[in-house]
């Protein structure tokens, strides 16, 4: 074989090893971003679902503030009504 194709081949073998590897890290590179990307719309949702919790929570916890406020008040109802009663034993 004449030296000048054998240098050829080995260009060509060069060249295209490159792009291999070219094409593979671009791949790779597209991968990583796809899963960049992935991962921030699963740490929106879960922002947006802590923030939903929290209000819920909130809401919860106001709810709960009322209904002791009228429980407080019913037995307060039912002391007076107690004192009033002129049946009510002492």
């Amino acid at each position: 074989m004449d030296t000048w194709l054998i240098i050829v081949i080995i260009v060509v073998a060069v060249i295209l090893l490159a792009g291999v590897v070219l094409g593979a890290r671009r791949a790779q590179a597209a991968r990583v971003e796809k899963r960049r990307g992935e991962a921030q719309e699963l740490r929106s949702q879960a922002g947006e679902q802590a923030r939903r919790a929290q209000e819920r929570e909130a809401l919860a916890e106001e709810q709960a503030d009322r209904a002791r406020k009228e429980r407080e008040a019913a037995q307060a109802g039912l002391r007076r009504a107690d004192e009033v009663d002129p049946d009510k034993n002492d």
